[in-house]
């Protein structure tokens, strides 16, 4: 596996503060994007760390899922060059933007990457890619199949460039029936069966306001990725030195089913969308309490369901045999949720958790995003992280990651990077000369933030 020990020292962006308007701030961030001192470079560059510092992938995507991928290994100290398409990845204009017309959400899902601005339509810019490839680990991507192929940048013809581990994340896979349909999250959500339990009997199904296929397909390309270098370093198999890896949303979401499979081939069981519920499993519900709030009891184990009905001062419920074990409560389910139910609605929320945690049964209060900014335990692990977002000139909080490594921990070295920031650094790693990137400039291959260019950049 190719090791890559540092490289050109990052270049920051220092920007009109957010008081400004969203063109000042543009204009701000172009005039300075190339122009970072010694001094400041010196200050503020970290260097990868993580269970992947060493390893270089170049990020070919756009949207959610193949960028998510992006953002795990590069927390976990991948190097990422994130090539953009012409105006940058979309999501960079999703949902509410900052004074700089820029996504708050890109200031996560964008960091820790290097940021390059190509038109893949031009033979320059796909030339670019597979020079880049040629000292890189990983080539990650998520196109509709076909389009890598069409850009001359396939497996076939990375792998002529280089032994590396490519990843593939697309809506349906690379082969069959359905390959070539466009995929977001969700339309593969409804086809992985998830949409379908998801909840109540009598409505249509819900979605939850989150793009969660696209998530889960980054979570496993990026699990894939890392099996991959993994079988490479440990070469047991000369067939892995190159190898593509082929991760679909629709089969991520499939991943979560549990048994709804193994059920139905069983005993022709169709799992239904049971509410706030689990079909099957008793009692295990949530419970609105006094002062507007709910929390979620799952008291579901023999063990823990008598001491529960014990806490909430139901020892005739405790002791009952007809509630004994998990298939007899589940005849009796609408009965105990309300018992529940009504001694729950009696009490606030905090007193509902007091009292429950006395038991030791597994509850929680549902939590808004309000919540978890002041929890201890959110705090105490590490899950809420602040970076400096110069563009801004202010702190953001973004989400830390998980899993945690004792000897190898993750970090967020920056935010989401500003539209082509590190241009010049990345041209540098392959060693283009002046004319070569006047060249891609003049086709239109690379594209700069204005007010910056190969003449900028090179002085």
């Amino acid at each position: 596996m190719m090791l890559h020990r540092g490289g050109a020292a990052r270049l920051r962006v220092r920007l009109a503060g957010a008081s400004g308007g969203v063109d000042a701030a543009k204009n701000a961030a172009a005039a300075k994007m190339l122009s970072t001192t010694a001094e400041d470079g010196a200050k503020e560059e970290r260097k990868p760390q993580g269970p992947l510092a060493g390893v270089r992938v170049i990020e070919v995507g756009n949207f959610i899922a193949g960028p998510q991928a992006g953002t795990i290994l590069a927390y976990y100290g991948a190097e990422c060059i994130k090539i953009e398409p012409p105006g940058g990845d979309q999501v960079r204009k999703f949902r509410n933007v900052d004074p700089t017309g820029t996504s708050w959400w890109w200031r996560s899902i964008g960091r820790n990457k290097k940021s390059i601005e190509l038109d893949l339509k031009k033979p320059g810019a796909q030339q670019l890619v597979r020079d880049l490839c040629k000292d890189a680990d990983v080539l990650l991507e998520n196109f509709r199949p076909g389009k890598m192929e069409s850009w001359g940048l396939g497996p076939d013809d990375i792998a002529k460039v280089n032994d590396l581990v490519y990843t593939r994340v697309s809506g349906y896979g690379q082969d069959g029936p359905y390959a070539p349909r466009p995929g977001f999250a969700s339309s593969c959500e409804a086809m992985g069966g998830f949409r379908y339990v998801n909840g109540f009997p009598d409505r249509p199904s819900v979605r939850p306001n989150l793009s969660l296929g696209d998530t889960l397909a980054g979570i496993h390309g990026a699990m894939g990725t890392a099996m991959a270098l993994f079988a490479r370093q440990k070469g047991s198999n000369p067939d892995a030195k190159f190898q593509v890896v082929d991760a679909s949303i629709f089969e991520s979401v499939w991943q979560i089913m549990e048994g709804v499979l193994p059920d139905y081939d069983g005993e022709g069981l169709v799992r239904e969308p049971s509410g706030s519920t689990v079909t099957g499993i008793v009692p295990t519900n949530t419970y609105p309490t006094s002062d507007g709030k709910a929390v979620v009891i799952g008291s579901n184990s023999n063990a823990l369901f008598k001491r529960l009905m014990l806490q909430i001062g139901r020892p005739d419920i405790a002791e009952d045999e007809k509630y004994s074990d998990n298939q007899k409560r589940v005849e009796h389910q609408e009965y105990l949720d309300k018992v529940i139910g009504d001694w729950a609605q009696q009490h606030t929320a905090q007193e509902v958790m007091d009292c429950v945690n006395k038991a030791q049964v597994p509850n929680g209060l549902i939590y808004s995003i309000e919540d978890i900014v002041d929890d201890p335990q959110y705090k105490a692990r590490g899950m809420i992280e602040e970076v400096h977002v110069p563009a801004l000139n202010r702190n953001l909080k973004i989400p830390g990651m998980a899993p945690k490594f004792s000897k190898t921990p993750g970090a967020t070295l920056w935010p989401g990077a500003e539209l082509g920031e590190h241009t010049q650094e990345i041209l540098d790693l392959v060693g283009y000369t002046p004319e070569q990137i006047q060249a891609l400039t003049d086709e239109g291959a690379l594209l700069w933030p204005t007010g910056a260019g190969p003449s900028s950049a090179s002085a």
